[in-house]
């Protein structure tokens, strides 16, 4: 028998209202659950006009059962109901762990408990007496809420593969992430980024900035290693009128240009010992002076500084202040050599070519079995950056191919001693009318020193020595910076 038509709980559509499940291929399905008959009767031949499948059950219980056994992609459920009522189903889905979007109905004026089905999970909710295209919306939102969380889910689901632009999934890199994750909410951190040049210690550094409480204040960058000592201390906390020859007016320093954001202190382990202890001093007590001032200033930055030197080694030999060191390292962030995460070379071979598509018109697409083997087996002495690089020139000399090969690769990857079975044989001849050693003997130290910005552990690795050989022949040879 057909119920009659008497629209008291609903206002029946007006127009021809087409409702987005009529796009679909396979109809959305939706559980009507209400212990009146007319208003089950009437959302389910208004949501079949709206192209939905439609379910339905006159309590609670009937509503679980249907949902743990049917899956359904919305449930529209009343609240007050016999067997079972519609707060004690909303639980007990949630304790099933069924994640299905619900619009809870209510009696008009009963507010609060459609606030507390909110709080146990629900998507929204409708009072009576309600207006069928407020249903119909109301459904639409809540399947199209669901679908893109279940997109979300299924991502974060997959292995992560990386954090704001910095590509990696070798378990090192995701102890970094973490360690970043953790610092969002976090006001003004004091870390220290070690690890070898090329590593990328400059991008966490900003990521961590960009995703802090911070990130609409200055991002400001020093290179320690390029500020002339007599200039240093200008520079960072700058000066005032007359402090010294040339001092025509007041000039700001960085600490200052940096007031609410972050300071990033790039190669820290290059700061003369006199620099040092006045950094100390301005960290600790988070207040400086000009050069030639009277006034304390506030030090108000977070700070991030970054070295590829092992501090704890400069403080055993008295180059680095120990009570710096431990000031700086609050939280300390080591990112991996890339001979050490060899997972990621595939991952980060994607992300250069995809980065360098969008600058230089080309057909590559990706990289042959073969090279990406070479890729892996070579040692990567500039790490992340010299594999940018490397993807740079490929691209730009050999923009006409589809794939990179193993001939598009720089010899030093094709024949390095990892590669030990593409190196030619022998791999040295020696020319007819000899050699002077000691000029080829230089000049190896000065590639492998230039190679990889004269970081003399990975240059060492480089030429298959130790670094202390390294360092004896440099002292041998006048070689300096």
């Amino acid at each position: 028998m057909t119920p009659p038509q008497d629209m008291s709980a609903a206002t029946a559509p007006r127009g021809g209202h087409e409702g987005r499940a009529k796009a679909q291929a396979v109809p959305y399905r939706v559980l009507v659950c209400d212990d009146e008959e007319l208003i089950r009767w009437s959302l389910s031949e208004h949501l079949r006009t709206e192209g939905y499948a439609v379910e339905l059950a006159k309590n609670g219980q009937e509503c679980l059962d249907l949902a743990l056994k049917e899956a359904p992609d919305a449930i529209l459920m009343d609240l007050k109901m016999p067997v079972m009522d519609g707060m004690t189903c909303l639980r007990k889905l949630r304790e099933a762990d069924l994640v299905v979007p619900v619009i809870v109905i209510t009696a008009h004026g009963a507010v609060e408990s459609a606030i507390e089905a909110t709080r146990l999970g629900a998507a929204a909710y409708l009072s009576k007496p309600f207006d069928l295209r407020e249903v119909t919306l109301k459904v639409e939102q809540a399947i199209e809420k669901d679908r893109v969380a279940q997109e979300v889910r299924y991502l974060r689901g997959k292995q992560r593969v990386g954090y704001a632009s910095i590509v990696g999934r070798a378990p090192a890199m995701m102890r970094v992430f973490e360690t970043m994750q953790r610092l969002e909410d976090v006001d003004g951190p004091t870390v220290l980024i070690t690890g070898e040049s090329g590593t990328g210690k400059d991008l966490v550094a900003q990521a961590i900035h960009n995703n802090g409480p911070r990130k609409e204040a200055p991002f400001v960058e020093i290179d320690c290693a390029s500020l002339p000592e007599p200039l240093i201390e200008s520079q960072l906390f700058g000066h005032e009128r007359g402090a010294f020859t040339d001092a025509r007016q007041m000039k700001r320093g960085l600490f200052e240009v940096a007031r609410g954001g972050t300071i990033f202190l790039d190669e820290i382990g290059e700061m003369s010992p006199g620099t040092q202890a006045k950094l100390l001093r301005a960290l600790e007590n988070r207040r400086f002076k000009r050069v030639g001032g009277v006034v304390d200033l506030p030090l108000d930055a977070g700070i991030i500084a970054a070295t590829n030197r092992d501090l704890s080694q400069e403080v055993d030999r008295g180059v680095f202040r120990q009570d710096l060191f431990y000031r700086l390292a609050i939280i300390p962030i080591e990112l991996p050599a890339l001979r050490n995460r060899a997972e990621d070379i595939p991952l980060l071979v994607g992300h250069f070519i995809d980065h360098f598509r969008r600058r230089v018109a080309c057909n590559l697409e990706g990289v042959e079995p073969e090279a990406l083997a070479a890729m892996r087996r070579y040692s990567w002495p500039g790490n992340v950056r010299e594999m940018r690089n490397v993807i740079e020139r490929i691209i730009i000399l050999h923009r006409d191919e589809t794939l990179i090969r193993t001939q598009h690769l720089p010899a030093e990857i094709r024949y390095s001693s990892d590669n030990a079975s593409a190196r030619p044989t022998p791999g040295f001849v020696l020319p007819e009318e000899g050699v002077d050693l000691e000029d080829v003997e230089r000049s190896l130290l000065q590639q492998a020193l230039d190679r990889t910005q004269w970081n003399q552990t990975a240059a060492a690795r480089l030429l298959g020595i130790t670094r202390y050989a390294l360092r004896y022949r440099m002292e041998k040879f006048s070689l300096e910076r």
